[in-house]
């Protein structure tokens, strides 16, 4: 059995920040699970073989929930004009350093997982074109047509 831990990530409260709140809320009807509620992480209901959960930003205490996974998926927006509106590729952990910051990539996460547990972890980005980050919580048109299209990706990287 392969397990899978799906993290969502960003800011609710910036606008299309928040859009991986929504793509892990789509991934959980679609696995039958219950969507989490603004205040629900959902660190709380993890032990299945695909487990999602939503967190402000990555941090390194992260690392130990990584324990018992092979795969994880980060879910992101992001700005960068170069990417695809909806952006996947693998990440390695050989992407970063390992430096302690306040923020946090995937791959740093797993270079520290690595280092820690000796082990490397399947890891992929699903990141989606964000549009408005002003204060407030609703997604732009544009970003919010990519939810279903994002979960599509995500299923198709289990097992």
């Amino acid at each position: 059995m392969t397990r899978t831990l799906v993290i969502g990530f960003g800011n609710l409260d910036r606008a299309d920040d928040g859009v991986a709140f929504h793509v892990v809320n789509a991934l959980r009807r679609r696995l039958g699970k219950t969507a989490l509620e603004e205040d629900n992480t959902g660190l709380e209901d993890l032990g299945s073989e695909a487990d999602s959960v939503f967190i402000g930003q990555l941090v390194p205490e992260m690392m130990d929930l990584l324990e018992g996974y092979d795969r994880v998926v980060f879910v992101d927006a992001h700005v960068d004009p170069a990417l695809e509106d909806l952006y996947c590729a693998a990440v390695s952990p050989d992407e970063a350093g390992l430096t302690f910051t306040h923020h946090m990539s995937p791959a740093t996460l797993l270079a520290f997982f690595k280092a820690i547990h000796g082990r490397d972890i399947e890891g992929y980005l699903v990141s989606i074109r964000g549009r408005d980050f002003d204060f407030h919580r609703n997604l732009s048109p544009e970003t919010i047509a990519l939810v279903e299209s994002a979960v599509d990706r995500i299923t198709t990287l289990f097992d």
